[in-house]
């Protein structure tokens, strides 16, 4: 009996000038749209253009004897993986931290489809290195670099997975009330929330607080920790603000809710997926057990 060919799953999500088209119906209704607010929509075709030749361009690279499919980012939560296969993320970074959460142990090549517009901090497989890559990703001994993720679970047994951070508050502009638990501190706090993030978030969301309240906090991509923050905590009778930051390791950070309704746990921005978090519900955010596994070349 012979093994199933690999399976390539390319992940992508719509460009800019598919969302409008869907939008306004047709390109006509979208370049008038566009045009009463002085914008041209030639600028997005020209980069959905690109965009749609870099995924011609990496789909035929595939071997004629390996299996392909596509899905989308808002398709995800409804895609089931294979363990045996090889996924190529083409587009920004934040597709890598869409797709990673429903992965485990998949090797994950990602394509930077505009270099002239995106850092492309985990799209780092050029596209003409992308036959080789395949190579790697099914060999005994790949090359992957393996990042950390995180894990938030609730005392119902509900959880997210996140490759940057994930997001703890409320869900509008109050106040988060809170019990927050570090090691062997804890504190009542009322704040705008508390962000964990993982080596990889600490250069987006999480380094823009560092910078803002001059705090620093070494954190690799690749270290077995995270990172908390606790976003403008408010001193009060009742609530302090002295455990404001620091490292999660083998002891998971502890929260429980004080908030009566709007409390929300969400990862890596998507707010439309979360979980609710009122009262009395207890959260432990720490080291997940799966990682993200980047072929390098």
């Amino acid at each position: 009996m012979t093994s199933a060919a690999p399976r390539v799953v390319f992940v992508v999500r719509e460009t800019d000038y598919e969302l409008l088209l869907a939008r306004h119906a047709t390109r006509q209704q979208t370049r008038f749209f566009l045009q009463t607010r002085g914008q041209d929509l030639d600028a997005l075709e020209a980069a959905h253009d690109q965009f749609q030749q870099v995924l011609q361009t990496a789909r035929s690279t595939v071997p004629t004897e390996w299996r392909q499919a596509l899905v989308k980012r808002q398709g995800l939560d409804r895609f089931l993986f294979a363990k045996d296969d090889v996924v190529v993320a083409i587009g920004q970074d934040g597709l890598i931290a869409n797709v990673a959460k429903y992965l485990d142990g998949q090797p994950v090549i990602g394509i930077n489809s505009a270099p002239e517009q995106f850092d492309g901090v985990l799209m780092q497989v050029p596209l003409a290195s992308l036959a080789i890559s395949f190579k790697a990703a099914i060999s005994t001994d790949p090359d992957l670099e393996v990042r950390t993720m995180a894990e938030a679970r609730l005392d119902s047994g509900e959880r997210l997975f996140a490759l940057n951070e994930v997001f703890i508050g409320h869900r509008s502009h109050q106040s988060a009330r809170y019990t927050l638990e570090a090691g062997d501190r804890t504190e009542r706090q009322s704040s705008s929330g508390v962000i964990v993030a993982t080596g990889t978030g600490a250069t987006g969301w999480a380094r823009s607080i560092m910078e803002a309240t001059n705090t620093k906090l070494p954190l690799s991509p690749t270290e077995p920790a995270l990172g908390f923050f606790v976003r403008e905590p408010f001193p009060s009778v009742a609530t302090g603000t002295s455990l404001r930051s620091g490292k999660v390791g083998a002891a998971a950070l502890r929260i429980r809710s004080q908030m009566n309704e709007g409390g929300v746990i969400f990862a890596d921005g998507i707010e439309q997926d979360y979980l609710s978090f009122d009262w009395g519900r207890e959260l432990t955010v720490g080291i997940a057990d799966r990682r993200l596994r980047l072929v390098r070349v």
